[in-house]
């Protein structure tokens, strides 16, 4: 359960708010204007803490309730800006391209790549078989984490399987772009993943819900 107690604005109000920004491709201020018009006077940094505070709760709530994926992942990395900065975006899908998970690194080396690695084992358990591209660095990541822990993750680098990431980074980017960068390296990368696994129907729910539906459960 997330607590909205100490909010002085209704729980519904502030969802709107999160959703809106996490699923369309839109600035603060835009989004301010928005709520204006609904009959809803925000401040756009006070929109801000609502993403940096709720975004990772429901991506968190989300994980509980999240469909396995396939054995068989596709893994990438892309470039996304907090404060001014590039950072890294480490992502993974499974062949069907369901989203294994994501991790918001300041690096692009084998350490960043071992320690998404480790987290989306950890998440979803371990792969027969991984496909990236000629990064060292990610090759390095996947043989390392087999000796450390006896695996036989198989490698792959064929160039037009790993397609299927590379798409899936621009329905993320596509989001990003209009944001004119994120301000929180926190929660800059939890509410447009979550908002894009939903889109692809990874929640485990009862009957049949539209994604803003999908969201808004939840926070139930």
């Amino acid at each position: 359960m997330i607590d909205f107690k100490a909010s002085h604005f209704e729980r519904d109000v502030i969802l709107w708010g999160v959703r809106w920004y996490v699923a369309y491709p839109m600035s603060y201020r835009q989004l301010e204007e928005m709520m204006e018009e609904r009959g809803v006077e925000v401040d756009h940094s006070t929109l801000n803490r609502w993403v940096v505070k709720y975004a990772p709760l429901l991506e968190k709530q989300f994980r509980v309730r999240k469909l396995a994926v396939g054995s068989s992942w596709r893994l990438d990395e892309t470039y996304v800006k907090v404060k001014g900065c590039w950072k890294y975006l480490y992502r993974a899908v499974d062949k069907e391209g369901a989203t294994v998970d994501f991790l918001l690194t300041a690096k692009r080396d084998c350490k960043a790549a071992l320690r998404f690695l480790r987290k989306a084992i950890g998440q979803q358990g371990k792969p027969e078989k991984i496909t990236i591209d000629k990064s060292g660095a990610n090759t390095a990541a996947i043989e390392r984490y087999n000796a450390e822990h006896e695996a036989d993750i198989e490698i792959r680098r064929i160039k037009y399987l790993n397609n299927i990431v590379e798409q899936d980074h621009r329905a993320v980017k596509r989001v990003t772009r209009p944001m004119l960068g994120f301000k929180s390296f926190r929660s800059a990368a939890a509410g447009i993943e979550l908002m894009h696994m939903i889109r692809k129907d990874q929640l485990l729910t009862r009957g049949k819900l539209r994604p803003a539906q999908q969201f808004y459960v939840l926070a139930a």
